[in-house]
């Protein structure tokens, strides 16, 4: 899943494809590069309290809905591949069902219950992600019980809540919500032990791709903090404990590069796999 971000705040790209023409010719230059479908985000989500301070600021939904439907009218006509949209809001899911967006990827797990409906209504899938608390305050004041068995009980009341809407269970993708909401040792552990969240029997979704988990480890090795931009190789660290615990999907900024990755690693380990004709 390529991230087009057509937001002026996003904490990596904010900025880069605020113009149309520009989001809509990168859109296709990542579904060239290998993407499978495409999340297209018109609002940063962003969380607050920590290493990105107050988190980005909610936006009207027309002005969220201004920003998107140029773009996706334009991939839609443009390309066949999916078409994911990132939003909280009921009101922009309708419009952006109505443009031709096949499902949509949503952060607070239907704290609109009118998205639920929305989605019901077209019969599209829905991706709902784990987190606790606000997006202006969710890095504070962090605490788990047990952070896994948490994790689990609070995915699977999300789809509990989208079935209440209509929603079949088996329309519904899971996302553990890597940082939203968890330090940067829960972020980690979160991926380590992602195959526990199988039990939900739901596909996973990942979204790693250059999160400020990736630098603290990164610093806390004695080595400089780096910035987003320079998070590949962690990203793609990231990238193979989901894969090897059967993500169903990687949510990522670097498609060209993740693409090769996982071309390889795949590879390595067909080769690594016991042959039939063997011994």
């Amino acid at each position: 899943m390529g991230v087009l971000n057509l937001t002026p705040d996003s904490f990596s790209d904010g900025g880069r494809w605020t113009d149309p023409a520009a989001a809509v010719d990168h859109g296709l230059r990542l579904l060239a590069e290998g993407a499978d479908l495409l999340d297209l985000g018109a609002e940063s989500t962003r969380p607050g309290g920590g290493v990105y301070g107050g988190g980005a600021a909610t936006v009207p939904a027309d002005e969220e809905a201004a920003r998107l439907l140029p773009v996706l009218t334009a991939l839609r006509r443009a390309t066949g591949a999916p078409l994911s949209v990132d939003t909280r809001k009921g009101e922009v899911a309708r419009r952006a069902l109505d443009a031709g967006a096949d499902l949509l990827n949503d952060v607070s797990a239907l704290g609109d219950p009118d998205l639920g409906r929305a989605v019901a209504a077209a019969g599209c899938p829905l991706v709902l992600m784990h987190s606790r608390g606000e997006l202006a305050t969710m890095q504070r004041g962090i605490r788990f019980d047990d952070l896994l068995a948490d994790v689990r009980c609070d995915l699977a009341a999300a789809v509990e809540r989208a079935v209440a809407c209509g929603i079949p269970a088996d329309q519904v993708v899971l996302d553990p919500g890597i940082g939203f909401g968890k330090t940067a040792e829960q972020n980690l552990a979160l991926l380590g032990r992602l195959h526990e969240l199988a039990v939900l029997g739901r596909p996973l979704l990942v979204g790693a791709s250059r999160k400020s988990f990736i630098g603290r480890a990164v610093e806390a090795s004695g080595r400089p903090l780096p910035p987003p931009e320079d998070r590949l190789p962690g990203s793609l660290a990231a990238v193979a404990w989901a894969a090897a615990r059967s993500a169903a999907l990687v949510r990522v900024h670097d498609v060209a590069a993740t693409v090769q990755f996982l071309t390889v690693w795949r590879a390595i380990a067909a080769e690594a796999a016991p042959r039939e004709d063997a011994g």
